[in-house]
């Protein structure tokens, strides 16, 4: 089965949108799972490609050769064991099912009983079409519960256009191979700025808790992400992330 996590501080704040308190009657509650090991299942990442490597016995962050801003996920791997050893296991059991809907009954049958919102792949990406594919089946079969995803795997997404489910609800994430989709057909998205200014001037309000990813009323307003996670030292990320005082900074699960 999958491994589910139980909400962050973060988007426990999510409790709190009006829109979104029918998904959260009753008790029930946000969760979150990842997808698999960041980068290795990020087909369209670019601008924050990073994956970890295992050298000489030990986990460690390679960037890859685009990389404007560090995936925050990718650290997150190389400090936790925990952590890495969770993702791998979903990404081998999402593959080992094979066929889209072996895996949507995959993640249907790992649902937590009390689950209102499910984030989908706080790390990894949607890595195959089967596997799109299966959500859009996973959020068919299951109503009740709201799904909601960013994704830089948009050449997956524009196939499936008249197939998305009121209850799940997907950011285009700017920063990879895919990026010319995102306006072609009219994607909502999210841009991770270095400042607070620099979501003014694009004219993006800034999302602090996920209220504007997960808010099916916001499906079609695009917002602004505030660089995060352990940035390389000296990097233009890292000086950034350093004049936000932590306004950026996501600990451990976060973000």
């Amino acid at each position: 089965m999958l491994k589910f996590s139980k909400a962050n501080a973060k988007i426990k704040a999510l409790a709190t949108v009006e829109s979104l308190l029918p998904f959260l009657s009753g008790g029930r509650k946000v969760y979150s799972y990842d997808s698999g090991l960041s980068g290795w299942t990020c087909p369209g990442a670019k601008d924050c490609l990073a994956k970890v490597h295992i050298i000489d016995g030990r986990r460690k962050v390679v960037d890859g050769p685009d990389m404007q801003f560090r995936c925050f996920s990718a650290s997150q791997e190389a400090l936790f064991t925990p952590v890495y050893n969770a993702r791998k296991a979903n990404f081998d059991y999402l593959r080992s099912l094979k066929t889209t809907e072996n895996m949507s009954a995959g993640i249907v049958n790992s649902i937590p009983d009390d689950c209102g919102i499910v984030r989908i792949n706080v790390a990894g990406d949607i890595f195959s079409q089967d596997y799109f594919d299966a959500i859009v089946l996973t959020a068919n079969a299951v109503p009740s519960v709201l799904f909601y995803a960013y994704t830089k795997s948009m050449n997956f997404w524009i196939k499936r256009l008249d197939m998305i489910p009121k209850n799940l609800v997907l950011t285009a994430s700017y920063g990879g191979r895919y990026d010319n989709l995102i306006q072609e057909y009219n994607l909502r998205y999210a841009k991770v700025v270095f400042s607070v200014s620099e979501a003014e001037k694009l004219e993006l309000e800034i999302d602090s808790d996920d209220s504007h990813a997960a808010d099916p009323s916001r499906k079609n307003t695009n917002f602004a992400l505030l660089i995060h996670g352990t940035q390389a030292a000296g990097s233009e990320a890292g000086k950034a992330l350093k004049a936000l005082k932590g306004k950026g900074s996501y600990g451990r699960g976060n973000k």
